[in-house]
């Protein structure tokens, strides 16, 4: 038996927008089978992968919490962002390859899916070719977002374009002006930003905001009428009116 077959498996194993019955049927079996389970977190919250997954675990399972050394205390163009980070998730890893020595599997708690803008996705490249790893897809965010307006977002040849709100100004306006649909990620404080890239793309109109996508607080409102936003859990919308028959 060779040294990789003596490991555990690592599992990132996306959980979807927010709602427990949105996880596949491979996910909710790995969840509640797994006796090592590992969840992001920020310091002093109990984290939103694990409150997802929270009345599915087994009463024996080893939690293994991974707390952010920073998340907005500091901006992502700061040298000392990326440092912390990959410190972070160097130590993440090793932690985890103790785990999966012993011989078991690892479950990764992942909110939507692992390899959307997750912080997984670090991991994996770490882990990659030291010990077996494996990705269970989850519904997106952004999927559960949309649902919540009960409109569509994309018609025929529509062309979407996902960006994040940390971008500059000027570079939201123009993917704003030159995209049929649109997904806006990471709002928190930069709304006002954001409200004016829209308003200068000439789509205020169209746009709408949701928060807590597939979660009991649910809200989704037209960005006109939205006055209050949701730190983390927001979503930005344009929906495509492209071609139909």
């Amino acid at each position: 038996m060779s040294d990789m077959e003596r490991l555990g498996t690592i599992h990132g194993v996306g959980l979807g927008p927010g709602a427990p019955d949105l996880l596949s049927v491979r996910a909710d079996r790995l969840v509640r089978g797994a006796r090592h389970i590992a969840f992001f977190r920020k310091k002093g919250r109990p984290g939103q992968a694990r409150r997802i997954a929270a009345g599915m675990l087994r009463a024996d399972a080893v939690e293994i919490a991974m707390e952010y050394p920073v998340t907005t205390e500091i901006p992502v163009s700061d040298p000392r962002y990326n440092a912390m980070l990959s410190s972070f998730y160097t130590e993440c890893t090793e932690r985890l390859m103790v785990a999966a020595g012993s011989g078991e599997d690892v479950v990764v708690l992942c909110e939507g899916d692992p390899f959307f803008y997750g912080s997984f996705m670090h991991l994996h490249s770490r882990l990659s070719g030291r010990v077996p790893v494996s990705v269970v897809p989850g519904i997106t965010g952004m999927a559960g977002a949309w649902n919540a307006t009960s409109l569509p977002i994309c018609w025929g040849d529509d062309v979407l374009t996902v960006v994040m709100a940390t971008l500059p100004e000027e570079d939201l306006v123009r993917h704003i002006r030159q995209t049929d649909a649109l997904v806006v990620m990471k709002i928190g404080r930069n709304l006002p930003k954001l409200r004016r890239a829209i308003r200068a793309a000439g789509r205020e109109e169209q746009a709408w905001l949701v928060e807590h996508a597939a979660m009991p607080e649910q809200r989704a409102t037209r960005l006109v009428d939205a006055q209050t936003v949701t730190p983390y859990f927001s979503i930005l919308l344009i929906h495509g009116q492209g071609r139909r028959p």
